[in-house]
């Protein structure tokens, strides 16, 4: 069972991982394979693109029910 403020519609990656307990390398993987979360791409101080992923409460539903906590 995920808790959330009901304000609050998007949610980042750091975010979700902590949430729903998923280390955000397996994050990374569920949200790709299940193309779950919306990808932004914004300009890094580097000058190279980078891309996140923003996750709505519904998807937060969807990853704490199709995998669970990590343990490391």
């Amino acid at each position: 069972m995920v808790t959330i403020k009901s304000s609050q519609k998007i949610f980042t990656e750091e975010e979700t991982s902590r949430l729903t307990g998923i280390c955000l390398e397996h994050l990374h993987g569920v949200a790709r394979s299940k193309h779950l979360g919306s990808i932004v791409r914004a300009a890094e101080a580097t000058g190279g693109q980078s891309e996140r992923r923003l996750f709505t409460n519904a998807d937060l539903s969807v990853l704490a029910i199709l995998h669970p906590r990590c343990e490391h």
